[in-house]
């Protein structure tokens, strides 16, 4: 199994992770005229093929005790069922978000949805393990909803409709609600009992998500947050250039996935989560400078941006500080 063995290499993949993160939804903003729920089902494919790719790759280079499919057989059955668990609420977190970004764009859903998902994340693992500095803590979770007000301030500068923007909005708190719930089921299967190692929990998170399709993607097919009803027959209908870039978007993910959960087996999860958190500052990057989501956006949407931004990092900063100085 192949592991970083110095900080560099550590590095370098934690920001590969965060612009991994940061970047896939672009494969969906590429597809004109398709609607999300379709897309989705490529990109759930594409996240557990590539899961299986970097696992008999990279996860099991010496075929020792630690490689995928040993690990696979030595773990817990307990911890298989929470990570497939922790994938099928990652799975309908993500759905919102895509339906956000949908809705909002990129720029604003990605920091809204991950800075609600940065708080609940930091307040449940404090719950789980009194660790840390609760005063960096406490004000690295005031800077993330700092940074999400900010951002919700901004896409309401743009002339919108404001139905749709409340709408939007609040489908990407209820995604960063539900993108902070599923860690702590994961962060079980990789510390407890016969643990599963970094290549095995994203396959079997993966396998999670895309077995959870069956049942959130078909609800939202028929009960859609964004326009009419889809027949999954318009899925065999779809252009194959939607086809695949869904694959595409989904073996980007998968491979910030494998790469965090790599790093933080050198760095430590606290150091991992929080430059992955990164990712809402590049998928924003993209929002603003490739797709022109705030193009002719007055002077105060682009001062509650830059405060955005601002916030964001801070909140990052703290968190991750809290969490090292112990």
């Amino acid at each position: 199994m192949f592991t970083p063995h110095s900080f560099g290499t550590a590095l370098i993949m934690m920001v590969v992770a965060a612009i991994c993160w940061g970047s896939w939804a672009n494969t969906f903003k590429g597809v004109k005229h398709y609607r999300f729920e379709l897309f989705y089902w490529d990109y759930a494919i594409g996240i557990f093929v590539m899961s299986l790719v970097l696992a008999f790759t990279m996860g099991s280079i010496d075929g020792g005790p630690a490689s995928f499919v040993n690990n696979v057989k030595a773990a817990d059955a307990g911890n298989l069922g929470w990570v497939l668990l922790a994938g099928a609420i990652f799975n309908l977190a993500n759905l919102l978000l895509m339906a956000g970004v949908d809705l909002v764009g990129l720029a604003t859903a990605f920091p809204v949805a991950i800075g609600i998902a940065l708080v609940v994340g930091v307040v449940l693992s404090y719950v789980q393990e009194h660790r840390g500095n609760v005063n960096m803590l406490a004000a690295g979770i005031l800077c993330a909803v700092a940074a999400v007000i900010l951002d919700g301030k901004a896409y309401g500068e743009l002339k919108t409709g404001k139905r749709a923007t409340r709408r939007g909005i609040l489908i990407c708190v209820i995604s960063g609600v539900l993108m902070g719930l599923w860690a702590p089921f994961a962060t079980r299967a990789l510390t407890h009992g016969n643990t599963l190692g970094p290549y095995s929990a994203s396959v079997f998170l993966c396998l999670g998500a895309l077995l959870s399709c069956f049942i959130w993607n078909f609800y939202f097919m028929k009960h859609p947050l964004v326009g009419e009803p889809v027949d999954f027959r318009d899925f065999f209908r779809g252009p194959v250039h939607g086809h695949v870039l869904g694959l595409i978007g989904g073996a980007i993910w998968a491979t910030g996935m494998v790469f965090d959960l790599v790093a933080a087996q050198f760095t430590g999860v606290s150091i991992s989560y929080a430059i992955g958190q990164s990712a809402p500052m590049v998928a924003a990057l993209w929002g603003i400078f490739a797709w022109k989501e705030f193009a002719g956006a007055n002077t105060r949407a682009k001062v509650y941006l830059a405060l955005m931004f601002v916030f964001y990092i801070l909140a990052i900063l703290l968190v991750a500080r809290a969490n090292t100085a112990g």
